[in-house]
């Protein structure tokens, strides 16, 4: 088997990082906004909402510029260089608004990376290894929400570290990374970016745009979108385990054994897709996320629980990473950015909206219908991948 190109470890090793970062203050971040900065809940809504709305109009247009550039590494470099310039402006928060700048910061920087960051993926990756590149690239962003979690509970709980003094620590695993793509992150122009000075090219370029965009890429983005509507906020995962009598204690390690599952598989389902069509492995995921949500409510024991949640890392770890290889397929040479950035785009503002909806049904109906709903719109988004005519093979 060919080994995956330099540039794919690379970021792959900086997004676990990252996430390593990230995931040290997400879980603390309610918590030292309540009690140490006197914030609400309201506050809380206001701050995560506005940061991921930012993200995903910003992911469109990132993606759009890095085609017109030609270039993306400068781009995915800012994008983690902001986010982890947001978390020393968290650690030194003395009130709420100063928190809420760094979000907006932090998300700006994953807003203006994700996109590029894919594209250069699917740049330097044959097609029939762009399922495992991804999922290679998936499972260390999933180790490292591990990592992040699990370092987060020692230096509180053994070292003795403040809540502030750990959102300190964790600006170090990002700017490390950020330093690693300064240095060795090498951008090469593949036949189809280098070829689009050419005026032959390009119309050959503006005619696939057509054809794929009005076509098999539109109904991946809409098959996508709706199981998006159906991926609602995982906090609400949470808050329904805690209802039935999960410690707060113990919520770090449900969420620890969910991305466990995701860290060990997502390259292998990535792989497989390369050598199947990709969308069959998106109708297996996304089927057994509603069979699994489903069963959400009707979940008691803290066994229950700790077997839902691993068997909710199924879907993604089967369906994350062909996902992304499925949209870099369609997308026509020299538009991969724009293509990943209408991917993102699509997929922020559709959770977004499935978040509100589930919240919804869930304080004024009932958890039930809820996560039923839910269900019901990732069969829906099944049908819809359906629709497009499966094949045996790519």
């Amino acid at each position: 088997m060919q080994r995956l190109k330099p540039q794919v470890i690379l970021l792959g090793v900086v997004s676990l990082l990252n996430d390593s970062a990230s995931e040290m203050i997400y879980p603390l971040l309610p918590v030292f906004l309540t009690t140490t900065l006197g914030a609400t809940p309201a506050v809380i809504g206001l701050i995560e909402g506005t940061a991921d709305g930012l993200a995903s109009i910003l992911k469109y247009f990132a993606g759009s510029w890095s085609d017109r550039l030609g270039r993306r590494k400068p781009l995915v470099v800012w994008g983690y260089s902001l986010a982890a310039a947001s978390r020393v402006l968290i650690a030194a928060a003395t009130v709420w608004p100063l928190v809420l700048t760094a979000r907006l910061i932090d998300r700006t920087g994953k807003g203006i990376r994700s996109a590029p960051r894919d594209a250069l993926i699917a740049d330097v990756t044959p097609p029939e290894q762009r399922g495992r590149a991804f999922g290679f690239h998936r499972a260390l962003d999933h180790t490292g929400a591990i990592i992040g979690p699990l370092l987060a509970m020692l230096v509180l709980n053994v070292v003795g570290l403040t809540l502030r003094q750990t959102i300190y620590l964790a600006v170090i695993p990002g700017a490390i990374g950020a330093g690693l793509l300064v240095v060795l992150l090498k951008e090469t122009m593949n036949d189809e970016r280098g070829s689009m000075n050419d005026e032959s090219a390009n119309t050959k370029i503006h005619r696939s745009s057509f054809i794929v965009h009005r076509s098999s890429f539109r109904k991946a983005i809409f098959a996508i979108a709706l199981f998006s509507l159906a991926n609602s906020s995982d906090a609400f995962l949470l808050l329904q385990a805690h209802a039935a009598g999960v410690t707060t204690k113990l919520l770090p390690l449900l969420w620890a054994a969910h991305h466990v599952i995701k860290s060990l598989f997502s390259t292998a389902a990535g792989t497989f897709s390369d050598r199947v069509d990709r969308r069959w492995l998106l109708v297996a995921g996304w089927s057994s996320y509603a069979v699994i949500y489903a069963a959400f409510p009707f979940a008691h024991t803290l066994a229950a629980f700790f077997v839902l949640f691993i068997l909710y890392a199924i879907p993604f770890t089967l369906a994350e990473g062909p996902e992304r290889a499925w949209i870099a397929d369609l997308a026509p040479g020299g538009k991969k950015g724009k293509s990943f950035g209408i991917y993102y785009l699509a997929n922020g503002m559709c959770v977004l909206a499935g978040t509100a909806l589930f919240g919804v049904l869930y304080q004024n109906v009932s958890p039930r219908a809820a996560f039923n709903t839910g269900a019901a719109l990732a069969l829906a988004a099944v049908l819809a991948v359906l629709a497009t005519r499966l094949s045996a093979r790519p």
